[in-house]
């Protein structure tokens, strides 16, 4: 160790080391004074490192003889005790961060992170959620209804929640201890085509010429299947031996399998394959994530309404014409369309009573022609 060098400054030091990380020296300040009756000797700082001068270190010896600054290992102490205690901290931001870990295969991840990043995070990230009250959700969601659709609303405070929940299953921490309000939501949209408008989409898929869109577009009428559903669909996914499609996670829930109809099947024995395992490939042969520019440049040759969705309106389609059919049960549609709560399914519950009051009509005039029949038959007899 080099030896001690005095300065000016009564209990002030320097030793002459190596600099750190460069070459040369430098002085390392130490203090010498006395406290509670004991000769105290500490560590100022590094003359480059730290910034240190004899007159710096003067002011540390003076505030710590004061009383009004802690030493060099109280801070390191204090440091140490901080990050173990941020450590121990699961903020929300920590917590997003284990969630998008564990949901890193869902595909709604990107859109959740989105999400996250432009309005959880602003508003909750550093806070834990023991910390969040029902005023700050209230404030975010009348912040977000100014500028969002209730339903734009109701995706950012449902991942919030997911969140929550997700700490919870974890035993990561408590969640959230109240119930998160929603913002009530009206648009459960139905689209539906009439026959003219059907025609016309199906003869413009035929003029296309799009490789894909029009088979999509197909695929999504026959089948009933969702966008997302369409684009994962594998070759190794449709049995036509048995007879079934089966859906690889439709829309976060287990895979499912959906009866392979006749119109379907022949589509998709009439569609020329690749050597990509996709049935509806894009880029590489790797999974399609989008054909928006095709499908709408279809929607528009065939004159349909412009708020008409290309894809998810024909699935609408598809539960329509079978819930009107007054053939299928809204259990059976609901089955088919994979929705995991039937109240998803009660949308198309009008037209399932359309086609029943139209049997019952059916079964009236019937009983209704008996009915005359019998009279006539009784009225004969009375003459006779």
């Amino acid at each position: 160790m080099s030896k001690r060098v005095k300065t000016k400054y009564p209990g002030v030091f320097y030793r002459e080391v190596n600099r750190i990380g460069m070459p040369g020296k430098e002085r390392v300040y130490y203090v010498v004074f006395k406290k509670d009756g004991k000769v105290l000797e500490e560590k100022a700082g590094r003359q480059y490192a730290d910034a240190m001068t004899p007159a710096k270190a003067a002011r540390v010896r003076a505030e710590r003889i004061d009383g009004k600054r802690p030493s060099r290992k109280e801070v390191r102490e204090q440091e140490r005790a901080q990050k173990a205690e941020e450590a121990a901290r699961w903020t929300i931001e920590r917590l997003w961060n284990e969630y998008k870990a564990d949901k890193s295969a869902s595909k709604n991840l990107e859109i959740d992170h989105n999400r996250y990043a432009a309005h959880i995070k602003p508003a909750f990230g550093e806070k834990e959620l023991k910390d969040v009250v029902p005023l700050d959700i209230d404030r975010l969601r009348i912040r977000l209804l100014k500028t969002k659709s209730p339903q734009s609303v109701k995706h950012v405070l449902a991942l919030l929640r997911r969140i929550s929940g997700f700490a919870e299953k974890k035993r990561l921490c408590p969640g959230l201890s109240f119930r998160i309000q929603m913002p009530r939501v009206h648009n459960l949209k139905t689209e539906d085509l009439t026959p003219d408008e059907l025609a016309a989409l199906l003869s413009a898929t035929k003029e296309d010429s799009h490789l894909q869109a029009g088979t999509i577009m197909k695929a999504a009428l026959f089948t009933g299947m969702r966008r997302g559903e369409l684009f994962k669909l594998e070759w190794q996914d449709i049995d036509f031996e048995r007879g079934f499609i089966h859906i690889r996670d439709p829309k976060g829930g287990p895979d499912q399998s959906i009866p392979l109809n006749e119109m379907a099947r022949a589509l998709f024995e009439a569609y020329r394959r690749t050597d990509s395992p996709y049935v509806f490939p894009g880029r590489d042969g790797g999974q399609r994530t989008n054909i928006n520019q095709a499908v709408n440049r279809i929607k528009k040759k065939a004159g349909l309404p412009k708020d008409f969705r290309p894809l998810h309106g024909l699935r609408h389609v598809y539960a329509s014409i079978l819930a009107s059919s007054g053939q299928v049960d809204l259990y059976t549609l609901q089955r088919l369309l994979t929705h995991k709560d039937p109240r998803m399914t009660q949308r198309y519950a009008h037209l399932r009573d359309e086609a029943l009051k139209r049997a019952s009509g059916v079964a009236g005039d019937l009983l209704g022609k008996v009915a005359k029949e019998g009279t006539k038959v009784q009225k004969k007899r009375r003459k006779e």
